[in-house]
């Protein structure tokens, strides 16, 4: 039992002897390492370098690697293109303004005989004074009548410029006109009879031709079964007259127009 002590209690100062020694020759090795290779940041002793002779050249540090070379900076990405701004649309031009409304008429109509109806081309547009402001233009019939005295007809140009008519119905007018044939004793002659405020007017190439005032006749009048229009000067000649046509519609025209404008004489007086 001593002995089993004795070695233990050998065993553990040889260990202490071992560790100790491992511990000096580590330090001696990092004394020498130091010594001969100071870091740079160790400050030296003397006029020369530790571990070198005076007045030797110091011994060449170890050069330092090279700081690597800083990378590139990225090029930056190109801006993306811009897309051209779009074209404006273009404006509108403004539309023309409507034509101003005509304020002078185009037409006016009046009469000495108030309320006379106007016709247009055969349509009815109204009664004395009249004034119409649209029309078509072009050419037109204009008709103005009243009950009791001749109608009016005249054709009438619409266009730029008014026009203005005036209807005079008491006014006597008179131009009747037929082509007629005279009736002699012995053969017959053609010509045109003929009349206006003046009177009765017989146009001919033969010695018949005459004019007679209406105060001078002292008949006038028309058979129409027997085709025959007579006119006779006051204590003179009778003059018979006849046409060609199938009717007596044109002597029966003329003997009223001739009639209606002697009684209108008449009343004027």
């Amino acid at each position: 039992m001593s002995l089993l002590r004795e070695t233990e209690s050998v065993a553990p100062s040889r260990k202490g002897r071992f560790a100790l020694i491992g511990l000096l020759a580590i330090a001696a090795g990092a004394g020498y390492h130091l010594w001969t290779s100071p870091p740079d940041w160790l400050p030296s002793f003397g006029e020369g370098a530790p571990g070198t002779a005076a007045g030797d050249p110091p011994a060449p540090r170890a050069a330092r690697a090279p700081a690597p070379a800083p990378e590139p900076a990225p090029e930056p990405e190109p801006a993306p293109a811009l897309e051209p701004a779009p074209e404006p649309e273009p404006v509108p031009e403004p539309a023309a303004p409507p034509p101003a409304p005509r304020l002078e008429p185009l037409l006016r109509v009046s009469s000495d005989v108030p309320g006379a109806s106007v016709f247009l081309d055969r349509r009815f547009l109204g009664t004395t004074p009249f004034e119409a402001v649209e029309l078509e233009p072009g050419s037109h019939r204009l008709n103005v009548s009243a009950e009791g005295y001749d109608g009016f007809a005249r054709d009438v140009e619409i266009g730029d410029d008014p026009i203005s008519i005036e209807v005079r119905f008491r006014d006597v007018r008179l131009d009747a006109r037929v082509e007629v044939v005279h009736r002699h004793r012995f053969g017959s002659c053609s010509g045109l009879l003929r009349a206006d405020l003046a009177g009765i007017h017989y146009e001919t190439d033969d010695d018949d031709a005459f004019s007679i005032p209406f105060a001078e006749v002292e008949r006038h009048a028309v058979d129409y079964l027997e085709h025959t229009l007579t006119v006779k000067r006051r204590g003179g000649r009778t003059w018979n007259f006849t046409d060609e046509e199938e009717t007596a519609d044109a002597l029966f025209v003329f003997h009223r127009d001739v009639e209606q404008a002697r009684d209108r004489l008449a009343d004027a007086q």
